[in-house]
């Protein structure tokens, strides 16, 4: 197992308590899906969710009828993400979301949230990812750049992506892109003082 999949199954039993991942309350797991409707186009779509974590997004997809295969690196997140998602149309792997396993699959949908900026290669990732899109596909990017503190000594660590910086390294691959700022109090649990977006391009 590589060290950051062993960061992340560590994190596995803990990972729903914060408001954004477990979507516990009822008022950010609305956010959430009305979020989600905005983005996707109509209709049942084949949806990739890769670094799908616990499947919590994974699961408001399930839940209005699309057909869903999620990935992630952690082997403990796929375990508690295939148990939310038990007698659904839903598949979740145990893969690297920059080389998703999927073959020559193709979706209508594939929705990546706070991957990007943990990869070492993001620009060769995106452009993976545009591939895997069917024409007329959309991909789904929620990102942002923030300020935490970590470890013991409770040092201040920057992570996370510009949103100029994500437009930049999008544009050569697909033209077709907008921005949504991620802002209101009800998708995190809290307010927030930090950039929050997502980027939704169209191929």
């Amino acid at each position: 197992m590589t060290k950051s999949a062993a960061f992340w199954d560590a994190a596995a039993d803990s990972f729903d308590e914060e408001a954004d991942h477990g979507l516990r309350d009822p008022g950010v797991r609305a956010a959430w899906a009305g979020r989600l409707a905005a983005w996707l186009p109509e209709g049942h779509l084949d949806v990739l969710d890769l670094g799908c974590g616990t499947g919590s997004l994974s699961l408001l997809l399930a839940e209005r009828g699309h057909r869903v295969v999620g990935v992630d690196l952690a082997p403990r997140m796929v375990a508690r993400a295939r148990a939310k998602l038990a007698g659904r149309e839903a598949t979740v792997l145990i893969g690297d979301a920059a080389r998703p396993p999927v073959g020559d699959r193709r979706f209508d949908v594939v929705l990546v949230r706070h991957v990007l900026w943990a990869l070492p290669e993001p620009e060769a990732a995106l452009a993976r990812w545009a591939a895997l899109l069917r024409p007329g596909g959309r991909l789904v990017l929620v990102e942002g750049r923030w300020s935490t503190e970590q470890g013991d000594e409770g040092l201040p660590w920057d992570g996370g992506v510009r949103a100029v910086d994500l437009m930049a390294a999008l544009r050569p691959i697909i033209a077709d892109l907008r921005v949504d700022r991620l802002t209101d109090p009800a998708l995190w649990g809290r307010e927030i003082d930090d950039e929050r977006y997502a980027v939704v391009a169209r191929t």
